[in-house]
């Protein structure tokens, strides 16, 4: 074989050997991702953890948790709707599944390994449904104020008919007026000017009076840790009882009160909530 051959076939081999190997480094490319349903803050540096705030609730219910306990990269979840983000991706139908459902593919793609998932209020929900719907992408689900059915905190079954109905009301002024005060009612005061959609909001608790993860309980695979207000001590004890009746299904759960709390519990015990934090995330 004379050197132009050699020259030639030895291009050819190393053309061919490479081939695959460049299609194996396209196929883990990341792939881009550009959530319509919420966007993102990160904040600090170290393991991932996922914020995602309550109903009519921004990102600032987290401004003191993540002061308070650094050391993490922190992914703060801004529902588009609430508190004063445009509807975009949630502006029609459901909210809360297709929130879910980005917030999986949100993690995929920004290549998280399997982060800690905490959620307040409807945002436990959000995370329950993460961890029971895609067991891959969390590692860890902290449920702050809430339980498995939803409508049990505020009333059972009269609370669910109420959700059930406001998406019908918003098309009417009264209807309207009432969503509207019902946001109000449900937003902090940190949120001061910062409106949420009134559309959105009605639709997302219809959502969540019609979900109950009861029977989801027990496929859950992380460690779940929930956190619960008792607003007096003389309703300690019953507290207790419904918290640990609702979460039965879940085998090892970790229930932890915080005495002296209404249901945004950052705010009313930012300290306590601190403690319990790190102890999740340690």
């Amino acid at each position: 074989m004379n050197r132009r051959s050699f020259m030639i076939q030895s291009a050819a081999l190393a053309l061919v050997s490479s081939a695959p190997f460049a299609s194996a480094q396209q196929a883990r490319a990341p792939v881009r991702f550009s959530p319509t349903r919420f966007s993102v803050q990160v904040r600090g540096k170290g393991p991932d953890v996922i914020l995602i705030p309550g109903l009519t609730s921004g990102p600032h219910v987290w401004e003191r948790v993540v002061r308070e306990v650094p050391g993490y990269r922190y992914h703060l979840v801004h529902v588009a709707g609430f508190a004063g983000q445009p509807a975009r991706g949630n502006a029609q139908g459901a909210v809360v599944a297709p929130l879910v459902s980005e917030i999986s593919r949100y993690i995929e793609a920004s290549g998280l390994r399997r982060p800690a998932v905490v959620g307040h209020s409807m945002g436990g929900t959000v995370a329950m449904m993460v961890a029971a719907r895609y067991p891959d992408r969390a590692g860890k689900v902290m449920v702050v104020d809430m339980t498995p059915q939803p409508t049990a905190m505020y009333g059972g079954t009269a609370a669910s008919q109420l959700a059930a109905g406001l998406k019908d009301l918003i098309g009417d002024p009264n209807g309207r007026r009432l969503v509207s005060g019902l946001i109000a009612a449900f937003s902090p005061p940190e949120e001061g000017g910062r409106q949420s959609d009134p559309d959105v909001v009605a639709r997302a608790m219809h959502d969540l009076g019609t979900i109950d993860l009861t029977g989801d309980l027990p496929r859950l695979r992380v460690p779940l840790t929930v956190v619960y207000a008792v607003r007096s001590q003389e309703g300690a004890a019953a507290t207790g009882r419904a918290f640990a009746d609702a979460y039965r299904g879940a085998r090892g759960a970790r229930l932890v009160p915080v005495p002296d709390s209404g249901h945004l519990i950052m705010a009313d015990q930012p300290g306590r909530f601190a403690k319990v934090l790190r102890e999740f995330l340690g």
